[in-house]
């Protein structure tokens, strides 16, 4: 249990402690951010693929694969329709500084945590030790960008640094309920822990393919972004065999 209590909370204080650079920056340039969502999707395409798809498919077949993953992008697509959501905007100067811009950009950041929340405590509820590692590690860090790019939202949309670095926190803190919330319902009901790791596996591609992919290849910084998203995906890869 200990070992869980760490993995999750590394992963939420990675949020904040990505989101302390952007405190010293009023500004960041497109190209940059473009660099490190294409970053963070490699990371999080890595983890997919590398850790939550395998791990499935041992635990269980193609068929369950199959259904868990179209369900966790279906409840994905579900919960964008549903919750107010608000893209990066690619413009430099022209963004709404209002309360209601930064309330649904908060709540696009925790549509993204909450499924990765969940597989953080999906993976530990497995039977595989390794995985929750492994999902814990990859997780904290496509966090770190995260929580940089969070809290400079907010502070270029004229909220203060201090209240941007709390609110960027507290979407790390949701992600740690979500965590938790995983991990109980695998306790609960083994019989489906090969579901929920699809669900996450097919949530965090959803996430990926229609979030962080087009919002780094906004601005023209298409090949930067591609050469982004590569490494990122090599550095998560290298980062599981060298912790196994």
């Amino acid at each position: 249990m200990n070992t869980v209590l760490l993995g999750s909370l590394a992963t939420s204080i990675c949020t904040a402690l990505g989101a302390l650079p952007a405190l010293l920056f009023s500004n960041v340039t497109h190209r940059g951010r473009d660099i490190l969502l294409a970053f963070t999707a490699g990371i999080m395409v890595a983890a997919s693929t590398y850790g939550l798809i395998p791990s499935a498919l041992k635990l269980s077949n193609l068929w369950i694969l199959t259904i868990g993953t179209l369900l966790g992008t279906a409840v994905l697509t579900l919960m964008e329709q549903l919750i107010p959501h608000q893209d990066l905007e690619h413009n430099s100067h022209g963004a709404d500084n209002s309360r209601t811009s930064s309330l649904m950009f908060l709540s696009a950041m925790a549509l993204h945590n909450l499924p990765e929340g969940l597989s953080v405590g999906v993976s530990y509820g497995s039977t595989n030790q390794e995985l929750g590692t492994i999902v814990a590690l990859s997780i904290g860090l496509q966090n770190i960008p995260e929580g940089f790019l969070t809290a400079l939202f907010l502070i270029t949309h004229g909220l203060r640094r201090r209240t941007a670095l709390l609110l960027a926190t507290f979407t790390g803190v949701l992600e740690l309920a979500a965590c938790w919330v995983g991990l109980q319902f695998t306790e609960s009901f083994h019989s489906i822990i090969p579901y929920g790791l699809a669900f996450a596996a097919g949530a965090m591609l959803f996430v990926v393919y229609k979030e962080l992919i087009p919002e780094s290849h906004g601005d023209g910084n298409e090949r930067a972004s591609t050469f982004s998203f590569i490494l990122g995906l090599l550095t998560m890869i290298a980062l599981t065999h060298l912790l196994r």
